[in-house]
Formats: structure tokens, C-alpha cells, sequence
């Protein structure tokens, strides 16, 4: 592969420091970060990891925004559910497909899926996945840890053999994630006794949930823009992200359900951002640094691989920013893309 070569104001590191120059990319590493004069009309900052997903449920779409979330989304009769068993598989490959395509041109390199349908769910989810360049976490359910990276688990209220999933999936090395806290704090404690690699929502999570969660070091995956379409929060405090700052734990943006929001990781920044009055600087770290779920890195430095976006200031009144960062997190649309660089 040819060297390849971008100029323009680069977020280098995981401190995004605005650097002027020049990033030199050989067999998709970043071989070089030279700082010089170069015009400055493009932005290069790393890309995003979607942190957590539900991919299949694109053939869902809208088709309810509000209800009782145990209705809604509980397995195994859920509305979700049902209409995911229902939908033929060439249909819910192509709609994953669909998905897929819409991070890719809004900056996302990887996500984390939980991919419901055992087995063959996963397999839909791989099979949506040939020819994209994405970079995928696939968690299954009921016995779907087996083809895919590991066992992602709705609540331990939810699920009778949860002790069961997670032994299989230890045993053959792979990821445990479990959902906690959504809805209140009652099954946050149960999902710590499994020591998961990752926890999503924790939404109603308390100061004793978030300092336990720092020590372990486990990750946790918000997803606030749906929390607030399904109602289990109105206000900055659910998830307390600043609170999970403060208490060393590492949050990361996720967008969860396809069938209530887009998965479209500069919408949710901007929502993050306008809710909970985080720095921009947090903001755009806990959308890009999930990649450390799939074994990667994201920020861009010298001898990691190329997994950045090129975003044109010039194309809109980005153009007069003086602050890219901020800009990237508030007001940055798919218009605004140039390229998604994404290396395997």
C-alpha cells in the first residue's frame, strides 16, 4: 500500500491536542505526526467506537418511541422480540447492513453489538458484516457466545441462567457484558458478582455502584440519548457521568437500540455534551476510546494504526472555529465528513 499522507489541524494523542501538520500513514500505521505549516481548512481526529448496539433491531425502526421499557425491549416477549422473530433473515441481514453503513459515514470505525437469536443471530450479524471494514465486539445471547466474541446479558432479573452463560464464555476466554442500573440500581450488584469486562447504562448507578466499578475497572457504556427516548431519566444526574469521572470509571458513548435512535455517535455527542455539561475534551474521549474493547486504540499516535476521520471545516461555518474539538463534539454533521479512515 502506498504511503499516504493528511494535512491539517490534527487531535493527536488521547489528550487531543490540536497539532499543525502532517500524518503519514504506511500499511495502515500512523509511521509519522509531523508538526508544521500546512493548511489548516482540515480537521483529522480519531474516529469513533460505538460502544454499545442492537443492530438488528434497524427493522424495528420507530415503530414505538415511548411505553414501558420491560414491554418494550424485555426478553423474550418484548415488543423487539417479537418482531426479530418474526422479520425473515434476509431482511434482517440487509437492515444490519444498512446500520453498518450509516456509522461508517458518521465516523464510526467498531462497535460493541448484543445481538439477540442465539447462534444463528449472531450469524446474521456476521454475515451483514463481509465487505465492511468495521471493527465489531458481538456479544451473544441464549448459547450465542459460542460463534460470536463473548455473552452479552439483558439484567440478570431478566435471565434464569446467567451463571450458566457466563461460565461458557469464560471458559472459552471470551467477553462478558451485562446491562445494569437502567431502570433503577436493583440489579447493578448482581452483575458485579459476575466481574463483567464491560457494563451498560448504569444509569440509576450509586456513589457505592460507581466506586466499586472504578476498582474493578470496568467500563461502563452510556447510552443518554436512550435513556431519555425511553424515559428512565429526565435530568444530567441519570447516568451520573460526572460522578463516574470522579470516581476513576471510564465511560463510553453507546447508542443502543436502532429500533428508538440512530446510531450516529456525533448526534449522542452533542446530546452528552448539551445534557450533562461535560467538557468537549470528555465528551469526544468517551466516543472514541471503546475501541479498547476490541483490542484496538483509536487515538491517533505514532505506530498505532490509522483509525481517524477527515472533517472539511471548509464545507460549512466550521470554518470559524477556533476550538475543533468543541466544534467536533457540538456541531459537527455527516455533511461535514470527508473520509473515514478505517485499517484492520
Amino acid at each position: 500500500m502506498p504511503e499516504q499522507v493528511y494535512q491539517g489541524t490534527v487531535l493527536v494523542g488521547e489528550y487531543l491536542e490540536a497539532v499543525t501538520g502532517t500524518v503519514v500513514v504506511e500499511g495502515g500505521i500512523v509511521t509519522a505526526i509531523e508538526e508544521g505549516p500546512v493548511p489548516t481548512g482540515h480537521w483529522i481526529a480519531p474516529a469513533f467506537f460505538n460502544a454499545h448496539t442492537h443492530l438488528g433491531d434497524t427493522v424495528a425502526m420507530d415503530c414505538a418511541t415511548c411505553g414501558d421499557l420491560s414491554d418494550l425491549v424485555k426478553p423474550p416477549h418484548g415488543l423487539k422480540h417479537r418482531i426479530l422473530r418474526a422479520t425473515p433473515r434476509d431482511r434482517l441481514v440487509a437492515g444490519m447492513q444498512a446500520s453498518l453503513d450509516a456509522m461508517a459515514a458518521t465516523g464510526t470505525a467498531g462497535f460493541a453489538d448484543f445481538r439477540e437469536g442465539g447462534p444463528e443471530g449472531v450469524l446474521a450479524l456476521r454475515e451483514a458484516l463481509e465487505g465492511s471494514p468495521l471493527h465489531s465486539l458481538i456479544l451473544g445471547r441464549d448459547g450465542g457466545e459460542g460463534p460470536g466474541d463473548g455473552v452479552g446479558i439483558s439484567s440478570v432479573r431478566d435471565v434464569a441462567d446467567a451463571e450458566e452463560q457466563v461460565t461458557r464464555a469464560r471458559a472459552a476466554g471470551k467477553a462478558v457484558a451485562f446491562h445494569a442500573g437502567e431502570k433503577n440500581p436493583d440489579d447493578i450488584d448482581g452483575a458485579l458478582a459476575y466481574d463483567p469486562d464491560l457494563l451498560v447504562h448504569c444509569t440509576h448507578a450509586t456513589d457505592r455502584h460507581l466506586r466499586a466499578i472504578a476498582d474493578a475497572g470496568i467500563p461502563i457504556a452510556v447510552c443518554i440519548r436512550s435513556n431519555w427516548v425511553l424515559g428512565v431519566t429526565r435530568g444530567a444526574d441519570h447516568p451520573p457521568v460526572k460522578k463516574m469521572l470522579e470516581a476513576g470509571c471510564t465511560p463510553l458513548l453507546g447508542t443502543d437500540n436502532v429500533m428508538f435512535v440512530q446510531p450516529d455517535i456525533l448526534r449522542e455527542m452533542a446530546f452528552v455534551e448539551t445534557v450533562t455539561r461535560l467538557p468537549p475534551a470528555e465528551v469526544l474521549r468517551a466516543a472514541v476510546r471503546g475501541a479498547g474493547l476490541a483490542g484496538r486504540t483509536y487515538f491517533i499516535e505514532e505506530g498505532e494504526k490509522a483509525n481517524f476521520i477527515v472533517i472539511d471545516a471548509l464545507r460549512s461555518n466550521l470554518r470559524f472555529s477556533s476550538d475543533p474539538v468543541a466544534s467536533i463534539v457540538r456541531r459537527a454533521d455527516r455533511g461535514d465528513l470527508l473520509e473515514t479512515v478505517i485499517n484492520p
